[in-house]
């Protein structure tokens, strides 16, 4: 069995096992990490060797942990990326380069088009339909997104978002409300299937599924950090948030989707959302005017720009061709943006 992990923002981690009567067997762990001393490679290795194959990353850490000569360096990685790594070759995950990614990058659509999207795409993706997909979104329109689960009437001031013009559409992902002005705003989607996150928890997941964007990042000057659980953050503040959501039909899929603020106007959304103090608090900071920094004045780029280098970013790491929506595709999403998320049953499904 062979399982990869790349720690988001550090080096790849590479394990190779065999399973004999329920214990890990053959243990050799690989990697472009640094380690000091030399020899602590081979504790490593031996701390996993014999150790049952039901042990979680975080058992398997320690036992590494418990292993280590007083002093080990390990630079890159972590004893918990090793043990995410058995993980993920246990469940035979996938790499990246293992897939044919396809890019959509097509023109403005309005708020609920693009949620109806996500939930096709990410369906199809499950069905072994489509190849995993990189979609980055135009918007039409300003909107205001809650997630799957928020109030309706305590997250947005739907006066203000009326007076503004703004749209309030509901997403099928948890987590929290975005602030959408379309050419203030950057926002993608990734339809991965199930086995791309295999061994991965929950939470490390949404970190693995971004390493390319904090690599994109960094390319343009922007030193970034995930900051759990869905943020990305920079020393000048938060910069974009994330959501994810699991399809469990089919083979499995997971939707996973960014909204980054390009720029804003920080007035406007302090209107139009509700943010609470218990919110703000928990983000260490008094205004929500401080709790994002948008990449224009980070970057000192265009937006389209921004979009063109993170593309090519993804691209150089993965590779990706162009494609589109499925005429089939766009059939169905229409009629759901129609019926579920132009719906007030929907937007309003939690009031």
């Amino acid at each position: 069995m062979h399982g990869e992990y790349k720690v988001p923002g550090g080096k790849l981690v590479v394990v190779d096992l065999d399973v004999a009567d329920g214990v890990l067997r053959g243990v050799r762990v690989a990697g472009d990490f640094f380690l000091e001393p030399d020899e602590a490679l081979l504790d490593i290795n031996r701390a996993l060797e014999g150790a049952p194959a039901d042990l979680t990353a975080p058992q398997l850490a320690a036992r590494i942990d418990a292993s280590l000569p007083e002093g080990t360096v390990m630079f890159g990685f972590s004893s918990e990326a090793v043990g995410i790594a058995v993980r993920r070759a246990l469940a035979n995950a996938t790499d990246w380069h293992y897939y044919d990614w396809q890019l959509i990058h097509d023109g403005p659509q309005p708020p609920a088009l693009h949620m109806a999207l996500d939930e096709v795409l990410t369906a199809e993706v499950a069905a072994g339909r489509r190849p995993p997909t990189l979609r980055v979104w135009e918007w039409e329109s300003p909107a205001v997104v809650i997630g799957s689960f928020q109030s309706l009437r305590n997250e947005v001031d739907l006066e203000a978002a009326g007076r503004h013009g703004m749209t309030v559409v509901r997403r099928i992902s948890g987590g929290g409300a975005m602030f959408v002005e379309p050419r203030s705003t950057i926002t993608y989607s990734l339809c991965v299937p199930d086995s791309l996150v295999q061994g991965l928890s929950f939470a490390d997941s949404y970190a693995y599924l971004d390493d390319w964007v904090l690599g994109a990042l960094g390319n343009m000057g922007v030193k970034a950090w995930y900051q759990p659980l869905n943020d990305i953050a920079t020393e000048a503040g938060k910069i974009a948030g994330a959501a994810q959501k699991r399809v469990v039909s089919g083979d499995g899929a997971v939707l996973h989707h960014v909204t980054m603020a390009y720029d804003i106007d920080a007035d406007k959304m302090t209107e139009v959302l509700r943010i609470g103090k218990e919110k703000l608090s928990d983000k260490g900071t008094k205004s929500a005017k401080k709790r994002v920094d948008p990449l224009r004045r980070q970057t000192g780029l265009p937006r389209a720009e921004v979009i063109d280098r993170m593309i090519g970013s993804f691209r150089s790491r993965y590779g990706c061709s162009d494609g589109a929506v499925t005429e089939e595709e766009m059939n169905r999403a229409q009629e759901l943006a129609r019926t579920k998320f132009s719906s007030p049953e929907w937007t309003a499904r939690v009031p």
